[in-house]
């Protein structure tokens, strides 16, 4: 493992970059990207990890602050950046947690699959498994305090599932924004799903899927934007790209959405929620349209542990959303983390 020091050892600054000085001990300069409107948040260490497959990951972590509760996992949706992230580092942070977090492998800053960056791809989301369980082995367990929460939104919920149906236990309690159990309407019926399997066999599997590009996620005008109702916190996750497009990625590939298709189809066996015992709550947003909120609440009714809520008028990304939104979802997790037992 590569890392290099948060700001107790000073930050300098070059085009709003924020250049974390080199460890002694490891010699790794890291950077985390720092903008006017969105800062670092201070006690932070950055470094690199590597999955069992030899892929390079970023982290970041933050140290506990005083009071300490345990440490919250934040697992990002697809296209997303440890930096969109920084504000709830510090709602976390002042509710007693520390946190930490990656950029899953394709994006961010972590190591590109492909030789067109911005190409969202994965072979399978094992891959993303292994993303979780170097994460966890390298950093979490070794400098993180316990117990360990997580808190996963979108693609990182689906990814979630898959760990925590697989048996892991690394996690007490776990929260999920808007997972991506499945997607609304018939974006994952039987015609598309076999029309895009068949793409990927024809050996089409890294192309962007038809009609994608390598625009920006989350760069686009803020008007009928899917994702959040509010202008500033949108301009703000657009300007983190502006000053560093590097951190962003374009439309999926064939291989990637193949690979969410089998994941998805998964999800939808009766039994899938019911062998998962950790305690779960799922917050879904009742205009959300990216994921379908519909099969979020099926799935949390099927849940041994679990349970969910929706929240009325938001829409996909809660926590990026108006403060309205966000502090239903923070009353939800600050009565569920740490919480006292729901069953």
């Amino acid at each position: 493992m590569e890392m290099s020091p948060g700001r107790s050892r000073g930050c300098g600054t070059l085009a709003n970059v924020c250049i974390f000085p080199p460890s002694p001990v490891f010699g790794t300069l890291m950077t985390l990207v720092s903008i006017p409107a969105n800062p670092v948040p201070d006690d932070v260490v950055s470094g690199t990890i590597k999955a069992r497959d030899g892929v390079e990951l970023r982290f970041a972590r933050w140290a506990p602050p005083a009071g300490r509760k345990g440490t919250v996992c934040v697992f990002t949706g697809r296209g997303e950046c440890i930096e969109k992230y920084f504000e709830t580092v510090r709602d976390l942070r002042a509710r007693g947690f520390a946190v930490a977090m990656i950029d899953w492998r394709g994006q961010g800053h972590s190591a590109r699959q492909l030789s067109d960056p911005r190409k969202g791809y994965v072979r399978s989301f094992k891959d993303y498994e292994a993303d979780v369980a170097a994460f966890v082995h390298q950093v979490v367990m070794p400098d993180c305090p316990p117990p360990y929460f997580a808190l996963a939104h979108s693609m990182g919920g689906a990814v979630l599932l898959r760990v925590l149906h697989g048996g892991s236990r690394w996690f007490d309690r776990i929260v999920m924004t808007a997972p991506m159990i499945d997607l609304p309407g018939r974006t994952t019926g039987w015609p598309i799903r076999t029309l895009i399997r068949s793409m990927r066999f024809a050996g089409m599997g890294e192309n962007y899927i038809p009609g994608g590009s390598g625009s920006l996620v989350g760069t686009g005008p803020f008007a009928d934007n899917p994702v959040t109702s509010d202008p500033v916190r949108y301009a703000r996750n657009a300007s983190i790209l502006e000053e560093d497009p590097t951190l962003g990625i374009g439309a999926p590939t064939i291989g990637w959405t193949d690979s969410a298709f089998r994941t998805i189809l998964g999800f939808r066996a009766t039994t899938y929620p019911s062998r998962i015992r950790q305690p779960l709550l799922l917050i879904a947003a009742s205009h959300d349209t990216v994921v379908s909120t519909a099969a979020i609440e099926e799935f949390a009714y099927h849940l041994r542990t679990g349970s969910h809520l929706v929240i009325a008028g938001s829409r996909h990304e809660i926590l990026q959303e108006l403060d309205r939104y966000r502090v239903q979802f923070w009353a939800a997790f600050d009565a569920f983390v740490p919480g006292t037992p729901l069953f």
